[in-house]
């Protein structure tokens, strides 16, 4: 799956840093108050002065480029905080009320520097794609790399996938899997909703055994299964980071998938359709001996009432469901 841009951080500094241009890593380690992004957001920074990615909303990226810039040359990680009461922050524009703490780290060759080895494990993962930690001890600038399993903190924060600074000091940035969402039905909606869910971090897979529909020239670089609903979902096999979206409001092919979805611990499950058509979608389920407390999990019609009318809008407004769920 490859990951939108703005989420390739790792992958750029890596490239960077093999051409021979330099790159230095700016994570967010902790935040307070209303801190414009969350920990574990990154920004990199070539030796050119070039940028990738962000640790705010554009507050202090000036000011950490400059510090990125120095890393490179003297070779040492550093911690910066910007918060409302340091003028430095005032400076750059940080107004929102909030303090962040961030940690800028030079790649490849100093004692505290990100050793490339680390990165490119970090980044095989992440294309493999395989859940992977890495721990940053900023006192003596220790990094270890940690899989599922293997620390318990990483684990809790592999479950919430939430990175953050734990109470022994330990900075553990998260990379988990992209979340996945499953469209059944290679409808004009779902054009716009693969582009949006993919800008969202989603590794997105359509599924529609209709040729004239799931088609490359459709869909280009998407990827499309052409089996039977059912058959399908059982070789994808939803799990709790996985959305599922049905589209074609056809029972032969969304019935199958809805049955699936719901006996797998997908966290969303959404159906195109007027409420007449799902009434009777529900009438089939039930008759089909599905517990109530699981059509409960069906969010029909699809997506928020938003007043949507195009095919984009509607997959507007089925992300944004999407994320409240998930969010939520």
């Amino acid at each position: 799956m490859t990951r939108a841009a703005h989420d390739q951080i790792p992958e750029t500094a890596l490239r960077w840093h093999r051409q021979g241009l330099g790159a230095a890593l700016a994570t967010v380690v902790e935040t307070w108050g209303s801190a414009p992004r969350q920990a574990g957001s990154q920004l990199v920074v070539s030796g050119t002065g070039e940028m990738q990615g962000s640790v705010s909303g554009g507050c202090v990226e000036g000011a950490v480029v400059t510090e990125a810039l120095d890393a490179l040359q003297d070779r040492r990680a550093r911690l910066l905080t910007f918060g409302v009461s340091d003028e430095t922050a005032f400076a750059a524009g940080l107004a929102c009320g909030g303090t962040i703490r961030i940690l800028v780290e030079p790649v490849g060759e100093g004692a505290e520097a990100l050793p490339e080895a680390t990165l490119a494990a970090l980044v095989e993962a992440r294309a493999a794609p395989r859940a992977l930690a890495l721990a940053t001890r900023p006192e003596g600038w220790t990094r270890q790399l940690l899989a599922p399993g293997e620390d318990p903190a990483a684990d809790a924060r592999f479950r919430s996938d939430r990175s953050g600074t734990e109470e022994d000091g330990r900075f553990i940035a998260v990379h988990n899997p992209p979340l996945r969402l499953i469209v059944v039905g290679a409808v004009h909606i779902a054009q716009p909703l693969l582009a949006i869910a993919r800008t969202c971090g989603y590794a997105p897979t359509l599924i529609d055994p209709r040729a004239a529909f799931g088609s490359e020239a459709r869909f280009p670089g998407e990827t499309i299964l052409d089996d039977w609903p059912d058959e399908a979902m059982a070789a994808l096999n939803p799990d709790a980071r996985t959305a599922v979206v049905t589209l074609t409001h056809d029972p032969k092919l969304d019935d199958p998938a809805i049955r699936a979805a719901l006996a797998s611990p997908a966290f969303y499950l959404g159906c195109l359709g007027s409420k007449k058509t799902h009434a009777r979608r529900l009438e089939r389920l039930a008759a089909m001996g599905i517990p109530p407390g699981d059509i409960a999990r069906i969010h029909a019609p699809v997506g928020l009432d938003i007043g949507a009318r195009s095919p984009a809008e509607i997959a507007v407004s089925i992300m944004a469901q999407i994320t409240q769920v998930l969010r939520a």
